[in-house]
């Protein structure tokens, strides 16, 4: 692996740190800095976010929505022509494209970086998807030091809206599977909810996929009924029903919509 990749860091909570590290070994210089967070064994300290992006190819700003525009105006003057400024934040699309707006008034490249799977663990083998008029440079040189990189187009925005929109179905699960489990809890059979769940995620398939997407259209009116039942049960056992009151308006607009396209 290449020793003259030139990377700057701003965050170094979990993620931020955890990817700084991998840099590091791999024999990038790394600068980095941090408001709070300690910095990482072969990490050099900047005196402040500008000073973390000095002398670097690309500036990673690891940090959260909230402070991602405010990491970007501060980083701002300190950029350069044909440096990158990637934002690693999950944040809205929206977003995305202000902080691009902000960034290329200083002639530096601007990366939006969807990371698709939990960094801890994975550090700088995350998964990334990278959109922006950077992108090809941050694949360009984080590609060879180790992270999969998978370029989504020049529009910022274009990668945050592949990982939000895969973030729907992934934390929609997470409750659903939560809400679930509260009812099988309150009525007595939470072991056997559960074993029966984990066989059906083990059984999973692409097939699957398909069948839920099908199913839920040419049933939708009678899984009205189904999930209305669902609510009910659910507030009888003192159980907020989140997930299957969403359910159920789904399917009611579904149904109503195949009734209007007769």
């Amino acid at each position: 692996m290449s020793g003259a990749a030139a990377i700057g860091v701003v965050g170094l909570g979990e993620a931020g740190s955890a990817i700084a590290a991998d840099l590091v070994a791999t024999g990038a210089t790394v600068r980095g800095w941090d408001p709070v967070a300690s910095v990482p064994d072969g990490v050099k300290v900047a005196a402040g976010a500008p000073d973390a992006a000095a002398g670097t190819e690309v500036v990673l700003s690891a940090n959260s929505a909230a402070a991602a525009l405010e990491v970007a105006d501060s980083v701002a003057p300190a950029l350069v022509e044909g440096q990158v400024f990637a934002d690693l934040n999950t944040a809205a699309p929206a977003l995305k494209r202000e902080i691009a707006e902000r960034i290329a008034g200083t002639g530096a490249l601007f990366a939006d970086v969807a990371l698709i799977a939990p960094v801890p663990g994975h550090g700088l083998s995350t998964p990334a998807l990278v959109s922006g008029s950077g992108a090809a440079r941050f694949a360009a040189v984080l590609a060879p030091l180790g992270m999969p990189v998978t370029e989504v187009g020049a529009e910022p925005g274009a990668a945050a809206a592949r990982k939000l929109a895969r973030s729907v179905f992934a934390k929609g699960l997470a409750a659903a599977i939560g809400e679930a489990l509260a009812a099988a809890e309150r009525l007595g059979f939470e072991d056997w909810l559960y074993e029966d769940l984990a066989r059906s995620l083990e059984n999973a398939d692409p097939a699957l996929l398909q069948r839920l997407i099908e199913g839920s259209r040419l049933h939708a009116a009678r899984r009205v009924e189904e999930m209305a039942a669902a609510v009910a049960m659910l507030e009888e056992a003192g159980v907020k029903p989140r997930i299957a009151a969403a359910s159920e308006a789904w399917l009611r607009s579904l149904a109503e919509s195949e009734v209007a396209s007769q």
